[in-house]
């Protein structure tokens, strides 16, 4: 679990929060209002929204942000992480403790730490892309 969790605003332009993620070199923001998350934007969002011509200067995190954020609790286990990410095919769980944001479990640092559950986990770090060509 990383502890240094960044977290952002939802009335960031969709530049302004690549920006962000690419100086901190992560793939997510956690969006939030006050201490409640209402939202998380990944680098994947970002690239969809670009490819559906959505203008990274106007649009907001808002607008693409998945609202429905999954989240688990620090007490449980890495394998109860990687059942719930490879369920619901997400890369990223917030950990929350008492309505708070205590860290972000992600399938890469699932890999570092539990090198075992790399063969389990494989299908979420897959590419998908409509390009099958050489």
């Amino acid at each position: 679990m990383n502890k240094n969790v960044i977290v952002g605003k939802k009335d960031l332009t969709i530049k302004e929060a690549s920006e962000v993620m690419a100086k901190l070199r992560i793939g997510s923001l956690i969006i939030t209002e006050g201490k409640k998350i209402t939202g998380i934007i990944t680098s994947t969002d970002i690239l969809k929204a670009i490819a559906n011509d959505k203008k990274s200067e106007v649009t907001l995190v808002e607008d693409i942000m998945s609202k429905k954020v999954l989240t688990i609790h620090p007490e449980k286990k890495i394998e109860d992480a990687v059942d719930m990410m490879i369920k619901k095919k997400i890369k990223k769980l917030p950990v929350v403790s008492e309505n708070k944001i205590v860290g972000m479990v992600t399938a890469s640092d699932i890999i570092v730490v539990e090198p075992k559950m790399i063969s389990t986990i494989a299908s979420l770090l897959s590419l998908r892309t409509p390009y099958s060509g050489g």
